[in-house]
């Protein structure tokens, strides 16, 4: 994990892949700043209306209307997939091979949904990746000791038959818990063929740490964290 002149952290491993510009940016980040970073400026930006869904774009160009959605998908050069969070979980994936790339926003609805595995699947399906070829990053997000939820959310993982190790018991409610987002999207990763080794993890709490946002700490009133992943032209 590196941080890029306090704005935005980047993992080391990914700077070695020639083709790849990334990084989770912090609440110093802003949209302009795409403008100017040098090795962003000459990119196109792509932002999505995020909707805490399970759909999926392919993109090939910046579309003339905003997408609704919570995932981006492409394989072309010089487009910048952006994703805003302030709690939920930033993912990005990467093929070495096909160079095909994926920006990914996770709360608990959108991985109660499987979103993961719908974009692995996607890859597979439209890029031809090998799902043991992927790289996947997890960002920021708010962490298993912060992340305070109802038996609704739980409820909702059971009926979808996925995993209750995310959920963790409350020490004084019965009726709530803690879910750990981050291994619940680790879980989605793994089952749809990606490398244990193969996935990186930035292990900071946006409800804890002060240069981050929170939208649980700052009771809604902060902005959005964005997080971006894009091919080069080279």
């Amino acid at each position: 994990m590196k941080f890029e002149s306090k704005t935005f952290i980047t993992i080391s491993e990914w700077e070695k892949i020639p083709f790849l510009v990334h990084g989770f940016g912090n609440k110093n980040w802003q949209y302009a700043d795409f403008e100017t970073h040098p090795l962003l400026r000459n990119f196109k930006p792509l932002y999505l209306r995020q909707i805490h869904s399970d759909i999926l774009h392919i993109v090939d160009d910046v579309p003339d209307d905003v997408l609704s959605g919570d995932a981006l998908l492409t394989d072309r050069q010089g487009l910048l997939l952006v994703i805003k969070t302030a709690d939920c979980l930033p993912v990005l994936i990467a093929d070495p091979k096909t160079k095909a790339l994926a920006a990914v926003h996770c709360g608990w609805r959108s991985t109660s949904q499987k979103l993961i595995r719908k974009v692995i699947q996607c890859l597979v399906e439209h890029f031809q990746c090998d799902p043991s070829s992927l790289l996947a990053a997890l960002g920021p997000c708010i962490g298993k000791d912060c992340y305070e939820v109802g038996e609704d959310v739980r409820d909702e993982f059971e009926k979808r038959g996925l995993t209750h190790d995310a959920f963790l018991p409350h020490p004084q409610n019965l009726r709530k818990f803690y879910l750990d987002l981050l291994m619940a999207t680790r879980h989605q990763l793994l089952d749809g063929g990606v490398k244990r080794s193969h996935i990186s993890q930035v292990d900071l709490c946006t409800h804890c740490e002060e240069f981050l946002l929170s939208y649980r700490r700052s009771q809604q009133k902060e902005g959005r964290m964005l997080s971006f992943i894009g091919r080069t032209f080279a």
